[in-house]
């Protein structure tokens, strides 16, 4: 078996948690499984990458491109994996994903007829981002949340555990009533609810190579687009003297950039925080908005005096506004640690550039 599959998905929605959890549980039960992070940093380490390789998964990543316009990257990375003996392989896709359905499925099956079987094109989609859409409040973000799921063969509903049964069955009937086309799965990447079926949907089922109507030139789309930054941060911190709690460290710099931006006005509706010591020892912080709390689902289990630090930030804020809020955050934040820092990478631009 040599099956491909592709998680997409809004800003947050869980697909690199689902996608580590997804290929341990397949691995475990299955046959050998891998992801691939994808993001459109230049060069830069991802912070889901790094975290995947922390957390035990096969992976690879792919960076400064979308995996839309790179069939020949994709397509080694794939044989990589496939030759190592893994049998399944899921890739997320940066930014809104947004005809994936049609530039990754529909080409390759142009391009390399038969080289890969395609697992059902997967939507993930978060409880809070469902609400706002079901109440018609997700504004512009709306029409990224529907056009996502029209393309989806599978929709998955992530992170269950946040709602209760009713809750649950309510939010798959509305989905299966507004997208009737698709199979709908309630997954927990915390708890492990839902995998086993999510691996036998991908395993066994295949990707209807749908054409879905969507209008990718409208003013929703365009004007989302054309309102994000991207940022990536990879620099050492360094401790002047004794020790200190990675994970303190962690929180309260996510905390420092989501009041910045809130202050500026301006949201940030996803910052990745990611940090490891030279033990092994890792820790990650969240953030899905200003005005929400940070999620902090990988804490540290001892005191550090090294880390690496991975920053990945998509926020609707001008590029060169987002770059100065987050540089003083760090260095605010890195100052009240007494650390020092060593900068391996830097890279920030405009989505609508």
């Amino acid at each position: 078996m040599r099956k491909f599959g592709v998680f997409s998905g809004f800003l947050g929605a869980g697909k690199t948690t689902t996608m580590m959890a997804l290929t341990q549980y397949c691995s475990a039960h299955f046959a050998p499984a891998a992801m691939i992070s994808n993001d459109l940093g230049a060069g830069v380490l991802l912070a889901d990458h790094k975290q995947a390789q922390l957390g035990g998964c096969r992976a690879s990543q792919i960076t400064d491109e979308c995996i839309c316009f790179c069939r020949d990257v994709l397509t080694e990375r794939l044989n990589a994996c496939f030759e190592s003996g893994c049998e399944l392989v899921v890739s997320d896709i940066p930014g809104f994903g947004v005809g994936a359905q049609e530039h990754v499925y529909h080409g390759l099956e142009e391009d390399r007829p038969g080289e890969f079987e395609l697992a059902p094109f997967t939507v993930l989609i978060e409880p809070q981002m469902l609400a706002l859409l079901r109440e018609g409040r997700a504004g512009e973000t709306g029409f990224i949340l529907d056009a996502q799921l029209r393309e989806a063969d599978l929709i998955v509903l992530s992170k269950c555990e946040l709602l209760s049964e009713a809750e649950r069955a309510s939010s798959i009937g509305w989905l299966a009533e507004r997208y009737p086309w698709t199979e709908q799965i309630a997954v927990s990447a915390r708890s492990g609810e839902g995998l086993d079926a999510l691996c036998r949907a991908l395993r066994e089922k295949r990707a209807s190579l749908r054409h879905p109507e969507i209008d990718y030139d409208a003013d929703g789309l365009q004007n989302a687009m054309g309102s994000l930054s991207e940022y990536y941060l990879q620099y050492r911190a360094v401790v002047c003297c004794d020790s200190f709690d990675g994970g303190v460290y962690l929180l309260a710099l996510a905390e420092e950039i989501r009041d910045a931006v809130g202050r500026a006005g301006r949201e940030i509706p996803h910052l990745k925080l990611l940090a490891w010591g030279p033990e092994g020892d890792w820790g990650k912080a969240d953030l899905l908005g200003t005005e929400r709390a940070i999620e902090v689902p990988h804490r540290f289990t001892r005191p550090c005096t090294d880390l690496g630090v991975l920053l990945n930030a998509s926020a609707a804020c001008p590029d060169g506004e987002l770059e100065r809020l987050i540089g003083e955050a760090v260095k605010t934040v890195s100052d009240r640690y007494r650390l020092e820092l060593t900068i391996f990478k830097k890279d920030h631009f405009g989505l609508g550039e």
